[in-house]
């Protein structure tokens, strides 16, 4: 399932296979939570700016149009006319961002929807048959997101659990695969490293964890409040325990700077709303540095966004006609900023795996890492 094909210092050259297709990675996945990109892009638009993976979340999916409903209508792939790789993360996230609409116990997390209120009851066996009715390709396991700082005490309790919910994911997955009628049989469980900012517990939970012998491992639980140099000391601890012949995953994460970062850190997976949400507020990227249409100067300017860019958005619009779109509210301001971001995310990625293949990733990465997160 998991090829490391290279190496350069920590940084990893791999190519993932799964039912639904071969990633290369480093590999950035273009996060389409309620099974659609915002910003109006659909699934042919994913195939057009170079989309190798897809993400959508199961919490937000069960509330609508329901797993059930996904699956009755043959899965979240038919649904979406996605025939690439999807990942589904487990609704976990939402014990940290809905913290206060929820109460955890062992046997789960108790949620007040944020659409309306009601009640939901959503544990390991509940994410896992949610995923498996959605079909996706790697199904994430159901975890604690801790919120940065926490006491030592939560986080060895939440990290703890967190580790007896990922061993009855795994029986709850082995059992909804078994059954007649899965629409994805070969849906595979990534476990999720947790235990907040303290090293011992990441540590001994990335011991845990690695066990199980899981065909992938995320590190979670970062990017919710410490600084990035915290974040990159937690990848430092935790990466040398984590399965050299196992695909990683880097849950949220984040700037272009970020990923160049992680990636030297043996990072393959990434993914993050940042890129779509910054787009949508007229914040793109470029080869050069971070650029915001809606400033003045562009209003007379007939250039492509980026010169170095080859997407669809810069090889036929000006940075005027977006500033204008932006500036008169216009829908179609957010699709091509949006389908510019998206693209530069994956062809930063690409041109990580170009430079770890040509064995200059760390040229690359003095190059651009500080490059691409300063703002012109």
């Amino acid at each position: 399932m998991f090829k490391l094909i290279k190496t350069e210092g920590r940084a990893r050259r791999g190519e993932f296979s799964c039912p639904h297709g071969t990633v290369q990675t480093p590999v950035f996945m273009n996060v389409g939570t309620q099974g659609a990109i915002k910003g109006a892009l659909s699934a042919e638009d994913l195939e057009r700016i170079g989309t190798q993976i897809e993400l959508s979340n199961t919490y937000h999916l069960h509330l609508r149009p329901g797993d059930e409903v996904v699956r009755e209508l043959g899965g979240l792939h038919k649904f979406m006319t996605w025939n690439g790789p999807i990942l589904t993360d487990s609704g976990g996230f939402q014990v940290f961002s809905l913290a206060g609409l929820r109460k955890i116990k062992e046997e789960g997390v108790t949620f007040a929807s944020h659409l309306d209120g009601h009640k939901i009851f959503m544990g390991p066996e509940e994410s896992m048959r949610i995923q498996s009715n959605l079909g996706s390709d790697i199904a994430m396991a159901f975890d604690e997101c801790v919120e940065n700082p926490a006491t030592y005490q939560y986080a060895k309790a939440s990290c703890e659990r967190t580790a007896r919910w990922l061993v009855r994911c795994k029986d709850a997955l082995a059992r909804c695969n078994a059954e007649t009628g899965a629409v994805n049989p070969g849906q595979q469980l990534w476990g999720i490293n947790q235990g907040a900012t303290f090293e011992d517990l990441r540590v001994w939970h990335m011991q845990e964890i690695a066990k199980l012998d899981l065909p992938g491992y995320a590190i979670g639980g970062l990017a919710v409040g410490e600084s990035t140099e915290t974040m990159y000391h937690i990848i430092d601890v935790v990466e040398p325990y984590m399965p050299k012949d196992r695909p990683r995953y880097l849950m949220g994460v984040g700037t272009p700077s970020n990923i160049i970062e992680a990636v030297a850190r043996g990072v393959d997976f990434f993914d993050c709303v940042m890129p779509a949400r910054n787009a949508r507020h007229g914040r793109l990227f470029t080869w050069s540095g971070a650029v915001n249409m809606k400033n003045a100067k562009y209003i007379r300017d007939d250039g492509p966004i980026d010169p170095e860019c080859d997407c669809p958005v810069c090889r036929r619009f000006s940075r005027a006609y977006l500033h204008h779109l932006f500036k008169a509210e216009e829908m179609l301001a957010m699709r091509l900023a949006v389908m510019h971001n998206l693209y530069f995310y994956n062809e930063l990625t690409r041109r990580i795996r170009e430079s770890l293949d040509a064995g200059t990733f760390e040229a690359f990465r003095a190059e651009y890492s500080q490059k691409l997160d300063r703002k012109i």
